[in-house]
């Protein structure tokens, strides 16, 4: 993430409980797919999970997006 980004967050996470658990939930995401990526071999089973949190991260991350693209805009006017 942009640093950026990363400051409307700290800035507008408080007041937006949306806002805030979308990036803890993105943060928590990033941190399982690192260990499980960090293995040398994964079971299907852990495939399948890297697979889903991606699809997951993924869809929380445009959310997130579209939430900051509304703060940036109104910073801008």
């Amino acid at each position: 993430m942009e640093a950026r980004d990363l400051e409307l967050i700290s800035m507008h996470g408080e007041n937006d409980a949306e806002l805030k658990a979308l990036y803890e939930e993105h943060v928590s995401y990033e941190k399982i797919l690192e260990k499980l990526e960090n293995k040398p071999y994964l079971t299907p089973a852990e495939d399948l999970e890297v697979k889903e949190i991606k699809k997951k991260k993924l869809a929380g991350k445009t959310k997130l997006e579209a939430i900051l693209k509304k703060y940036r805009n109104t910073e801008e006017n």
